[in-house]
């Protein structure tokens, strides 16, 4: 079958990540050259100059030019600042901001009919951009305005957004420079007696750029807004929007705005704004959900750039809220004390682009504090008595740091880097002697249905992939006898501060062990070791009578095996029973983990703060989707739990292609280690020991 190939004159298209899944209908991409095969089509940045090149090339050989453009659902930050696309459209007739002439997105608009589904649909990513606050760049600060940015009278407010000098959307939308003019005074004739906040381009400021309306800074009811901010941060204060071409404008009518135009963007002509100017070529009356499903759900295409998977317009939304909620909670100063070298080279990935992390060896004296404190950032586990004793001036301000939930290929004494971490400024998840980040969120959070039904997906992804916290391989077989209600019980690190903080009553794996036997004489009972314990890194062996007490030693099966073949799951208070939940299995517990508590298991103790019941699918919300950080490795960037699954998808596909063919054991996990872990093993087993 012949290839299809798509040429490019312009060099940044083929740095696209996600560019074979934007345009699936090309096999292969090329550039532009007298020794390169000829293209099929000719692929260019829109109407910018860096096109002119390629419109040209394929003009003289008869090819069809296909327009890109950055989607209107881009990114969480700025390209130039490295963030690849999420969305981008693509235009075989023209482009969107070009009204001079049709375009895809016009044409559809002028004729196609959208069914009851795809209206629904849009209506649904409506409302979820609108809750989640998204629009093009999300990288802008959501506050409220300050006292110098805001309007006397909000409730009478009005927004005038200027633009950029030499804006592309400005010229082939119809506007000029005296379109800003004029859009001002009408503005300020429309409404006189209302404040008017001028959102500014902030280069405009700083004079790296030229603007449209430096001059609003000189009458009295005009309210400068300069600094980067969210969009709807702006729209919380106003009641009418004033654009030339913005994206800002459409954005305004999601958030319920009255909007006038004074170019011809590609929401205008279409009866839901005010226009100065009209398009003959628009006539016909569309609603919001029309526009926004011609744009958002036809016109644009998806893809997550971490992976390279195509994607749809309800999982970005959902990845760049994650990304978005996240940056904003974790926005600010911070000063990480104590942390090795090793994990200083990651976890300022996963506080986000918008902090700024310092690093010394130990706190701060307490003189030492200034007015504007930073947020202290500490391994939860350094946290024992001990450092609460010494350090009580710093307790309600510190951030407590741990591996997530869903953590890596490789575990953490071997050096492998974490794709997810906790930063909980409460406490810490596995210590249930006081509330935690997590604990708040399940006890208070009411969870959206679209939040309900990416968590119950994450779930069955998880169990259909078979993946763990730390996704050790395993042996994939085992016998176990049908006639009996078989127990896995899990080993722990008996150091482990889940157990110290949550697991009063049993501490060591041998009590556990006898505890569960003496409860169920006749039960056939599988034990497996924790993966610590077996290496030697980690205390947590069992006693001589304790190993009588189990029926088959499972330590060296894959964790994700066992919960497939046993009832149930007993334990003091390992992660492994709430895996054991998201596979639908009864679970003991005998300490407090997080997942205790909410009604999903039947519990030795109990939290008096935990008086919620749960679904299974509300607790994987909050403990999967909410409390994490996650972290793209490659782009280093913050993602979210559904692209940590795909990274951990592809990266399984690649260890089982490097197993040796004909090992004995590929589950085995000691060919899998690099140079670097195997030294650091022996390192770590010499002169650190187990603890």
């Amino acid at each position: 079958m012949a290839k299809h190939i798509a040429g490019y004159t312009s060099k940044g298209i083929i740095n696209i990540s996600a560019l074979a899944s934007f345009l699936p209908e090309f096999d292969h991409f090329s550039p532009i050259g007298l020794l390169r095969p000829k293209p099929d089509a000719v692929i260019g940045w829109g109407l910018k100059p860096t096109s002119v090149g390629a419109r040209h090339y394929a003009k003289k050989h008869g090819l069809p030019y296909i327009a890109l453009e950055d989607g209107f659902l881009r990114s969480l930050g700025l390209g130039v600042e490295g963030f690849q696309p999420h969305s981008m459209v693509v235009d075989h007739t023209g482009i969107y901001y070009d009204a001079s002439r049709p375009s895809d997105l016009e044409n559809w608009l002028n004729n196609a009919t959208f069914d009851c589904e795809e209206l629904a649909q849009a209506a649904r990513c409506i409302e979820q951009l609108s809750r989640y606050r998204l629009s093009k760049y999300n990288h802008a600060p959501d506050r409220p305005l300050s006292a110098l940015e805001k309007a006397s009278k909000p409730s009478t407010s009005v927004l005038v957004v200027d633009q950029t000098a030499g804006d592309a959307s400005i010229h082939h939308g119809g506007g000029s420079a005296d379109s800003f003019q004029q859009m001002l005074e009408s503005a300020l004739s429309d409404h006189p007696s209302a404040d008017i906040l001028v959102k500014v381009h902030p280069d405009v400021i700083a004079g790296k750029k030229q603007g449209h309306l430096a001059n609003a800074i000189d009458h009295p009811r005009c309210h400068i807004v300069s600094n980067d901010i969210n969009p709807w941060a702006l729209f919380d204060a106003v009641e009418s929007v004033y654009v030339v071409t913005s994206q800002l404008g459409f954005e305004a009518l999601m958030a319920g705005k009255q909007v006038h135009c004074f170019g011809l963007p590609f929401y205008a002509g279409w009866g839901l704004t005010i226009d100065q100017l009209s398009c003959y070529r628009r006539k016909t009356v569309r609603t919001l959900e029309e526009v926004f499903a011609a744009a958002y759900l036809r016109y644009a295409r998806y893809a997550n750039p971490y992976t390279g998977n195509a994607s749809t317009l309800e999982e970005t939304i959902a990845l760049i809220a994650d990304q978005k909620r996240q940056q904003e909670r974790l926005r600010g100063q911070w000063l990480a004390c104590g942390f090795s070298s090793w994990k200083r080279r990651f976890i300022g990935h996963f506080l986000g682009p918008a902090a700024q992390i310092s690093y010394q060896k130990k706190l701060p004296a307490a003189s030492s504090q200034t007015p504007e404190k930073p947020n202290l950032l500490v391994w939860s586990s350094r946290i024992d008595d001990d450092f609460k004793a010494r350090h009580s001036h710093h307790m309600s301000s510190i951030w407590r740091m741990e591996d997530g939930f869903i953590r890596s290929v490789g575990l953490g004494v071997d050096l492998t880097q974490p794709l997810s971490l906790v930063i909980d400024r409460q406490g810490i998840y596995y210590d249930p002697s006081q509330p935690s980040e997590l604990e708040t969120l399940l006890n208070t959070t009411d969870f959206s249905d679209d939040l309900l039904e990416r968590a119950a997906q994450l779930r069955e992804r998880l169990v259909a992939l078979k993946l763990s916290k730390y996704n050790m391989p395993g042996e994939a077989t085992i016998s176990l006898p049908s006639d009996k209600h078989i127990i896995l019980v899990p080993g722990q690190v008996e150091s482990d501060a889940s157990i110290a903080t949550g697991s009063p009553e049993i501490r060591t794996n041998s009590a556990l062990l006898s505890a569960v036997r003496q409860a169920n004489p006749d039960a056939f009972i599988v034990y497996k070791a924790h993966p610590d314990v077996i290496t030697g890194a980690r205390i947590g062996e069992l006693d001589t009578s304790a190993k009588r007490l189990y029926d088959f030693d499972a330590s060296h099966i894959d964790i994700t095996v066992l919960l497939a073949r046993v009832d149930a799951v007993h334990t003091m208070s390992s992660l492994t029973g709430f895996e054991a939940l998201l596979r639908q299995r009864h679970v003991h517990t005998y300490g407090l983990p997080f997942y205790a508590g909410w009604g999903l298991t039947q519990d030795a103790m109990h939290c008096p703060r935990r008086n919620r019941t749960l679904s299974l699918d509300a607790l994987v919300a909050g403990t999967l989707l909410l409390y994490p950080s996650y972290v793209a490795p490659n782009s280093r960037q913050l993602c979210n739990a559904e692209t940590v699954i795909s990274l951990l998808e592809q990266a399984k596909s690649q260890q089982l292609k490097l197993q040796k063919p004909g090992s004995q054991n590929p589950g085995s996990q000691k060919h899998m280690l690099t140079w670097k872990q195997r030294l650091y093993r022996c390192y770590r087993n010499l002169f650190i020991g187990s603890h």
